[in-house]
């Protein structure tokens, strides 16, 4: 199929069609219909416009773990091609290249003035253990194209790093590149993720990991193995299932909280409209912002109370404002 043919509407752009159940749900209560562009298959004549509507997408950075590497280039493509006829475009080219690479989401953050984990950034494997020596121990690693805590070890001394190295264990990084990490022990054992829709705050969700988990992604299909590294501290994108429990509304944290003002201010500079994003407080009381997830998913059961509280979720709340951007659309 030619998605030049499809009628105008709302679109999704994505590859993991196990995480659209819940916001399929989302439109159906608000009586709204969507398509679906699948970045598995089909095809775009570039010489043809795309259909009229909006376009929201959910490129991930671990498309590569479902054996949809290539993914990311039609996701390229795609963006390029709607871009290029002006068409409406949520989370778009710019914002896609900074979910493919921690590394620049850090660089971002840092230079807007956020405190970020000291992080090295190493291509290959060469190179791996003598940059090590830069960070004090523990220290920890991860992928720079990650997501699901792809990569995420903590090593308490240099040795134990370098037979990890050299071992059969060592996990090579899709992009080839290892970001060597301070570690950063929370003060209390939890993580906080904020998570925004038109780049403003929806609310901020707890996410305990006093089990040593770090792979805490709230979406019900992220079924993933257990780490075999415990990491009670600052982490990779959260991302493991695991049980509801571990996620809850952290209500002091408002759209009020001098923080989250500034993540909105960072967001709207670098059009990202629907993220996540991470932070810890370590023990000084610092906030240590360390990820920021593009392609965010929502807890069923967090959702579930809040519908049963008479307040919106965010996958209600995502629809409301794809609906909203849509109408615009028709007004121009």
């Amino acid at each position: 199929m030619l998605y030049n043919s499809l009628s105008q509407g709302i679109f999704i752009i994505h590859e993991n069609p196990e995480w659209i159940p819940p916001f399929a749900e989302a439109f159906k209560r608000a009586g709204i219909k969507f398509s679906e562009i699948l970045l598995t298959q089909d095809s775009i004549d570039v010489n043809l416009p795309p259909p009229n509507g909006v376009f929201w997408s959910r490129l991930s950075a671990s498309s590569h773990t479902r054996n949809n590497t290539y993914s990311k280039e039609y996701g390229r493509t795609i963006l390029s091609w709607l871009e290029s006829y002006g068409r409406r475009v949520i989370n778009g080219s710019a914002v896609l290249e900074l979910e493919v690479s921690k590394a620049r989401q850090y660089l971002a953050l840092n230079k807007a003035g956020f405190r970020t984990p000291k992080t090295i950034s190493v291509f290959g494997k060469k190179d791996l253990v003598s940059s090590a020596h830069n960070l004090q121990t523990p220290f920890i690693t991860k992928h720079n194209q990650g997501g699901k805590g792809l990569g995420v070890q903590r090593f308490d001394d240099l040795e134990s790093f370098k037979v990890y190295v050299d071992s059969k264990d060592y996990e090579e990084p899709i992009d080839g590149i290892t970001l060597l990490q301070e570690y950063i022990p929370s003060k209390e054992p939890f993580i906080t993720r904020c998570e925004f829709i038109g780049s403003k705050f929806v609310y901020a969700v707890r996410v305990d990991t006093s089990n040593g988990a770090f792979k805490l992604c709230p979406a019900d299909a992220c079924e993933i193995e257990d780490s075999k590294e415990s990491l009670p501290a600052l982490a990779g994108a959260a991302c493991d299932v695991g049980s509801a429990d571990k996620f809850s509304i952290r209500a002091d944290i408002s759209a009020n909280t001098p923080l989250v003002r500034d993540l909105e201010a960072f967001l709207q500079k670098h059009h990202i409209e629907v993220a996540g994003i991470e932070f810890i407080e370590s023990k000084n009381g610092e906030f240590v912002v360390y990820d920021i997830n593009t392609n965010t998913n929502y807890n069923s059961t967090l959702e579930s109370k809040l519908r049963a509280q008479g307040k919106s979720g965010a996958s209600d709340t995502i629809v409301r404002f794809l609906q909203e951007q849509y109408e615009l659309t028709q007004h121009q």
